[in-house]
């Protein structure tokens, strides 16, 4: 039986290739940093479910090595997903150290706990289109790393990193992955909240809800899909670098006027722009060029943007219904 680490497992992508994992007859091990408050919920499915004799849930540190290294020789695992980070664009303007460390140097001390302990396993950096920033769209893995905040810069060390260690012969790979959203993604991201304000307006609960830069546009896709592509980096014979995205850029205003419009209801109505949620630094716009996922890998997203937008909307107006 295939065993894989996940460190970041309880996230958003982290449940989704926990999940994923299972169905494909892994034992899966997913580190985790302790928190004060329980954060296992995207994972209760899992517990609950007919495969949680397979998974196994660690604590860990992306910031302590020693906590990594233990882990790595306590499961010895074929395969490791590198998916922890301090993950909010804006928030690495905040906490930009933190954000260095965790993001940026995390993957530095696993790498090199990997190294030491269990060469021979196989390594996914989760690398972040805002890496390219300012860089022209669209995007594909040869575009220049540009990045224009403190996320996209400890991103890029991650990236680079792996493509160190794999120059050493380690099989180690990056997804480059453009924005992908679910029901699951936290409520501080603009997708989220967007979807959770259209819960709480129709529900009669609140009545505005506060944006910032409403013509940036991202590449959208569906969480689920983007987890498949992770993994298929790693069984190929030779490990690659692979661009993720649907190939399609639409606007945080497109975004509001297909989700209001899900719930019966006018954005232009209920949303207002807060000049405090424009960052120091601004990306207008980030494209992937997919060709290679596609041609490559055989991969490409079956969730569709509206699609997204509807899925996230409903299950936000289920939870205001509880």
């Amino acid at each position: 039986m295939p065993r894989a680490l996940i460190t970041g497992v309880t996230g958003q992508d982290g449940s989704y290739l926990a999940e994923f994992l299972l169905n494909k007859g892994y034992e899966v091990h997913g580190a985790a940093r302790r928190t004060s408050l329980p954060g296992t919920f995207r994972l209760s499915e899992i517990f609950a479910g007919p495969l949680a004799d397979r998974f196994h849930l660690h604590r860990a540190d992306m910031g302590d090595g020693g906590s990594l290294t233990r882990i790595l020789r306590e499961v010895e695992p074929h395969e490791i997903y590198n998916l922890a980070a301090q993950s909010h664009v804006g928030v690495s303007f905040e906490v930009p150290e933190q954000t260095s460390d965790t993001t940026g140097t995390g993957p530095l001390r696993l790498l090199e706990a990997l190294r030491t302990i269990c060469p021979e396993s196989r390594f996914y950096q989760a690398s972040s289109s805002e890496m390219f920033g300012s860089a022209p769209a669209p995007q594909n893995e040869t575009s220049p790393l540009r990045p224009c905040s403190p996320y996209g810069c400890a991103k890029a060390m991650g990236h680079c990193l792996t493509g160190i260690y794999r120059a050493q012969g380690i099989f180690a790979v990056s997804g480059i992955l453009f924005n992908h959203e679910s029901p699951r993604r936290g409520e501080t991201f603009v997708t989220r909240k967007i979807t959770k304000a259209v819960a709480s307006i129709a529900a009669g609960r609140a009545r505005h809800v506060n944006l910032g830069n409403l013509d940036a546009c991202r590449d959208w896709g569906h969480a689920a899909d983007y987890v498949e592509a992770m993994w298929m980096m790693l069984q190929r014979d030779d490990p690659e670098d692979f661009v993720v995205g649907t190939g399609e850029p639409h606007s945080v205003r497109e975004f509001c006027d297909r989700a209001f419009s899900r719930a019966g209801l006018n954005w232009q109505d209920h949303v207002r722009f807060d000049a405090d949620l424009i960052r120091p630094i601004e990306v207008s716009l980030l494209l992937a060029d997919p060709s290679k996922a596609r041609e490559t890998l055989g991969w490409k997203h079956t969730v569709g943007f509206e699609e997204l937008v509807a899925l996230m909307v409903d299950a936000d107006l289920e939870l205001q219904a509880d």
